[in-house]
């Protein structure tokens, strides 16, 4: 499966969710720590919802970027 995720970059870390799987979320000091660390979170959170005999929630988020002119 190939999940959207978004990354966030704050003053200090950087964050990393799934926005079709609620409660999935990561933060590292770097961009490349913080896609390590979601995509361990997300192995893990389809392996719970496996166990507990849910439903894997299908991928089906995108993005794209719209540009604007500025003010």
């Amino acid at each position: 499966m190939r999940y959207m995720v978004v990354v966030e970059h704050g003053p200090t870390s950087v964050g990393a969710y799934v926005p079709d799987l609620p409660g999935c979320v990561a933060v590292g000091d770097s961009e490349h720590e913080a896609l390590a660390l979601i995509r361990e979170a997300i192995e893990l959170h389809l392996e719970a919802l496996q166990e507990q005999g849910l439903a894997l929630p299908p991928p089906l988020s995108s993005s794209a970027l719209v540009e604007v002119r500025a003010a």
